[in-house]
């Protein structure tokens, strides 16, 4: 009898073991299939960002929200959209934000533009490169009058960047926050966003604007078809296991 039960002990186990690695597998083959299927809906989902940005930026420029316009705005329905906006620049008060761009290293030009309401916009009006970051080089860039900018809404930038933070009371930055911004150069009445301006030539050639970058990263699909192929062999291990437990049994 003892020598019985203790045969019998083994087999269970065995049996036990693979009974939960089979339920583990399907638990495995399950979560695979709805991660392909999240990312196939993430897909779809990105294909229509695209598509509404596309047309945003390509629609014609309406005039830039005021804060209480923005406010009533989704971030995902203001961002890029064609916008302009009137007024004069104080370019005694901007700001230099580091820049890796298609014209190599160097800084956006942040400038305040004075609206007639008396609030103010940031305005991103272009690259400059390190040798001409001071405005003493691009004086001609730096015209007193009225201007009108036309280019994309932006939404603040108030993290600084991957690898570094900005540093107001160096007067170095890394991203457009533009409350940072604001307070740094103690400017009231400032819109919670700010404008990439359009590739209109500025005088004397500097900044150099237009040249921002629209990119959604659109990796979905190749995703999609990794989470729905692991599940596919692990449900063909896993029918196989079982298949094979079958005719074990039977002999």
């Amino acid at each position: 009898m003892t020598d019985s039960f203790s045969g019998h002990m083994p087999r269970r186990r065995t049996r036990l073991t693979i009974l939960s690695l089979g339920i583990l597998a399907l638990l495995l083959v399950i979560a695979f299939v709805a991660l392909g299927t999240w990312q196939v809906e993430r897909r779809i989902w990105k294909h229509d960002l695209i598509a509404r940005v596309d047309a945003r930026v390509h629609a014609a420029a309406t005039a830039a929200p005021t804060a209480s316009e923005f406010a009533a705005l989704l971030p995902r329905d203001a961002e890029y959209r064609h916008v302009t906006v009137t007024g004069r620049f104080l370019h005694d008060r901007e700001s230099l934000v580091y820049a890796a761009t298609e014209l190599g290293a160097g800084y956006w030009v942040i400038t305040p533009l004075q609206v007639a309401d008396g609030t103010v916009v940031l305005v991103n009006r272009g690259f400059v490169p390190t040798e001409r970051r001071a405005p003493q080089t691009r004086l001609e860039g730096q015209g007193s009058g009225e201007a009108t900018v036309t280019g994309l809404l932006r939404l603040d930038e108030p993290r600084g960047s991957v690898l570094r933070n900005n540093v107001p009371a160096e007067d170095r930055w890394y991203s457009r926050d533009v409350a940072a911004i604001a307070a740094s150069h103690q400017l009231a009445g400032v819109r919670p966003y700010f404008i990439d301006a359009d590739d209109t030539a500025n005088p004397g050639g500097l900044p150099v604007g237009g040249l921002t970058r629209i990119i959604f990263p659109d990796n979905h699909l190749v995703y999609a078809i990794t989470w729905y192929s692991l599940a596919i062999l692990l449900a063909g291990g896993l029918a196989y296991a079982v298949r094979s437990e079958i005719r074990a049994r039977r002999t």
